[in-house]
């Protein structure tokens, strides 16, 4: 229950959004590739609930130790780059922020992956979502910024 309400609280930074930078996000030009936009929200619905049963069952595998600690720490790193990844980008107005955030959450789910392996296997396939959209998300911010190159 606790892991799911930190996943919870975290995700609702998501929501630390000015009119005026969604404004200035609704403007942008999208790869034409993207009709998919409007799954986005369930998409990383699933990709966050994955992440937190994935927390959940490392959390079980030791309790209370060291090394599960150290796993919780960067499974919130994560979530919190990943949550901070839009605000930043509308806040600041830049899709290399974006890009770059994105590129650090692809990083950090690889490493805690890697990391997470020897403790519970299980734990590690529920990572997979974000590391197959961690991915797509990037690309496609990295690809608005040749179609906006002002809202680089």
């Amino acid at each position: 229950m606790i892991i799911a309400a930190v996943t919870f609280l975290v995700a609702l930074g998501g929501f630390a959004i000015r009119p005026r930078d969604l404004k200035w996000g609704a403007k942008l030009d999208r790869p034409r590739w993207l009709v998919f936009e409007p799954a986005i929200p369930l998409i990383w619905t699933v990709v966050f609930t994955c992440g937190a049963i994935s927390a959940n069952q490392v959390w079980s595998h030791d309790p209370g130790s060291t090394k599960t600690w150290l796993l919780m720490t960067i499974y919130l790193l994560l979530e919190v780059i990943t949550t901070a990844y839009i605000p930043a980008t509308l806040r600041t107005r830049s899709l290399a922020i974006g890009t770059i955030l994105g590129a650090i959450g692809l990083l950090t789910g690889i490493g805690l992956a890697i990391a997470v392996w020897p403790t519970a296997h299980s734990a590690t396939w529920l990572l997979i979502p974000y590391l197959l959209w961690s991915p797509i998300g990037t690309l496609t911010t990295r690809q608005m910024i040749d179609l906006n190159p002002d809202a680089a």
